[in-house]
């Protein structure tokens, strides 16, 4: 898995370096609407009008940008927990509201957020357990890595039918240490399919520290034992995660089978909001304020001043980053981020309930 040289130079060329200054600054948008989703869902339940857990995605959101950014529509995703802005984003470079995307609408999102009627789950949960067979969506569960295999299973079937089809699985570090976690991924190296395991690390599963997980540094070194590439990308660069990303993409592509993309984060707040309380007292105040001094959003900015693809004025015009989600207010955000996500949450306020005859829906075969 090498990186292309430049035969005019030395250099050796990234997948960033195809990029436009209007597709950079796009990626910079799309990380104000993923942090923009999470902190105004956390600000509407503080007003009591939203119910169930939120299990937060701030500070990890250039995992989901630069991870989604380079996928064809017709790519397949496998979200968990702590990725539910990855529904709407998913071939969200084809048009925020383009009705033929391959991807959910904020709406969608939305409504299952609020467990309404115009949701994908149909009120049967409030989170993340939704997926979509028509988005190329494979569908959430508790289980991290479970969906693996069945991530696996997809691109295969794409293979026999001679599709070119790619699929991203997100999990988080402690998944690693499952055995379906190692069955699937040797699954998908026997057979060179065109998996690729984003692993999120982001310090602790659950309450356990990474040092209590596995005993090397790296999670990507899982791939050692399997013969198959394991990269590291920064976590909070939403470029090298980009990087990373596309060149296990176009290995896959090509048919020379998985990747798993390490990503080093840091979990802003608990495991989910029922559990910030406990996390204050398990994770060291220092070592929060160190994990959270890099934002995605500011890492980002740099990098667009130092291109020249933004002024230093632009950079502070919107001033999300470094801030909690009780700190940041609306014109901390792009007015089209704002006004977007007010479209998802309005409709899911004003969306009913599922009948009630829907109870039994999606239970029992139904039969003729």
């Amino acid at each position: 898995m090498a990186t292309k040289t430049n035969k005019n130079s030395n250099e050796q060329s990234r997948p960033r370096d195809l990029l436009t200054p209007q597709q950079m600054r796009e990626m910079l948008t799309q990380l104000y609407l993923a942090r923009y989703f999470d902190v105004r869902l956390i600000k509407e339940k503080k007003r009591g009008r939203l119910r169930g857990t939120l299990y937060s995605s701030h500070n990890q959101e250039a995992i989901l940008v630069g991870s989604l950014f380079g996928l064809k529509g017709t790519d397949w995703i496998s979200p968990i927990h702590r990725d539910m802005p990855a529904f709407f984003l998913k071939d969200m470079n084809a048009g925020w509201r383009n009705p033929d995307r391959i991807g959910m609408t904020i709406e969608e999102v939305c409504a299952q957020v609020w467990g309404k009627a115009g949701s994908p789950g149909r009120a049967r949960d409030n989170w993340s357990h939704i997926g979509s067979k028509s988005k190329r969506i494979i569908h959430s569960t508790s289980m991290l890595a479970g969906t693996i295999p069945a991530a696996a299973g997809v691109v295969y079937a794409d293979r026999l039918d001679g599709g070119d089809a790619v699929v991203l699985t997100f999990n988080g570090e402690g998944s690693t240490a499952q055995g379906i976690f190692h069955e699937a991924i040797n699954f998908a190296a026997v057979h060179k399919l065109p998996v690729i395991t984003i692993i999120e690390n982001n310090q602790w599963a659950y309450g356990t520290p990474t040092h209590l997980e596995y005993s090397l540094e790296d999670f990507a070194r899982r791939a050692d034992g399997y013969g198959i590439p394991g990269l590291i990308a920064d976590g909070q660069d939403v470029l090298d995660v980009y990087d990373k990303v596309m060149m296990a993409v176009e290995h896959a592509r090509a048919g020379n089978g998985p990747s798993i993309v390490e990503c080093k984060t840091f979990r802003a707040y608990g495991h989910g909001d029922h559990d910030d309380d406990r996390a204050a007292k398990y994770r060291p105040k220092d070592e929060v304020e160190e994990g959270r001094s890099r934002d995605p959003i500011a890492v980002m900015k740099r990098q667009l001043v130092a291109l020249g693809h933004m002024t230093k004025e632009e950079a502070e015009q919107h001033l999300a980053e470094n801030k909690g989600a009780g700190e940041v207010t609306d014109i901390d955000f792009p007015e089209e981020v704002v006004a977007y996500l007010n479209e998802g949450v309005q409709y899911a306020i004003k969306s009913p309930l599922p009948e009630a005859e829907e109870g039994g829906m999606w239970v029992f075969k139904e039969v003729e």
